[in-house]
């Protein structure tokens, strides 16, 4: 299985279509740490890529708390690596920025940063937390996100960057917190095909799946030695299941092919940013196509 994985991540990677500059949908997608942006998002991130479109990674941290035997420095320094190896395997480019794990604040100089870089990035499409988690980061850099969400477009906000002539979609990933609202996937996407490739690039995050994640909940032992029996293990791990509320959405944005899709992931329109109505989705996701 691992051979396959690779194999198939290595072709994933290889088939991206070339569009035209005009053609290509910019996207940003904004966790707190190192990971989180692979976990909610990679899926999609993979697809985005193979069809030609930009992709790029933040995280919000260096993640250089998030382990129990290592920190600081040498830690962060591991994360980026990893991060940087991740994004090899996504297809997508990958940027860490310098705040400590587990002190990040909403404060003016980190919405600044993601200002910066979405316009940098010439957005479309940014994607990140939901302001309601049991980790601080999350929280703080979902906060962050929204404060930047009209901001985009402020020309006298970061003169030094050029504003955005139009505000992007701003998306929330999936959670499980139900208070004071639960999630809703107004937009789902199939990730079936590239599942796999998303367990390789998932991988290289090696310090937290198979180091710190499994020793938070006490599973530290069960971890496999090898590469490929640690694959394995992380793909039974990740598989997760498909609520009523994804697979609906599936069938609208897929029609009868939707009951196919084994993975998806989702996504909740932010009021901030620019609301669109469903053609709107269509063309920013030109993977939802319906059979």
């Amino acid at each position: 299985m691992i051979k396959r994985i690779i194999i198939v991540g290595l072709f994933l990677i290889s088939l991206q279509t070339t569009f035209s500059q005009d053609q290509k949908i910019n996207v940003v997608v904004i966790g707190a740490h190192p990971d989180d942006c692979d976990l909610d998002a990679g899926g999609t991130a993979i697809l985005f890529a193979k069809m030609g479109h930009r992709v790029l990674f933040v995280s919000a941290t260096n993640g250089d708390a998030g382990h129990f035997n290592k920190g600081g420095e040498v830690l962060a320094k591991i994360r980026k690596s990893e991060a940087a190896e991740a994004g090899k395997r996504f297809g997508i480019t990958y940027k860490v920025l310098d705040n400590h794990d587990g002190l990040l604040m909403p404060d003016l100089k980190l919405r600044l940063e993601l200002i910066r870089l979405i316009r940098e990035w010439n957005a479309d499409v940014v994607i990140g937390h939901r302001p309601y988690d049991y980790h601080p980061d999350h929280r703080n850099t979902a906060i962050a996100i929204q404060d930047a969400a009209y901001l985009v477009i402020v020309p006298n906000i970061a003169p030094e960057t050029p504003a955005l002539k139009k505000n992007p979609v701003f998306l929330y990933t999936e959670d499980r917190f139900q208070q004071p609202n639960p999630f809703r996937p107004d937009i789902v996407v199939d990730i079936s095909e590239v599942f796999e490739q998303k367990i390789y690039a998932l991988a290289a995050h090696e310090s937290q799946f198979f180091e710190w994640l499994p020793w938070t909940s006490g599973q530290l032992a069960s971890v496999p030695e090898t590469e490929a029996d640690r694959i394995i293990w992380l793909a039974e791990k990740r598989k997760g299941s498909l609520s009523k509320e994804m697979k609906a959405g599936l069938i609208k944005w897929y029609g009868e092919k939707g009951n196919q899709a084994k993975y998806a992931e989702a996504f909740e329109i932010c009021e901030y940013g620019s609301y669109p109505n469903d053609e709107e989705i269509r063309r920013i996701f030109p993977m939802l196509v319906k059979n």
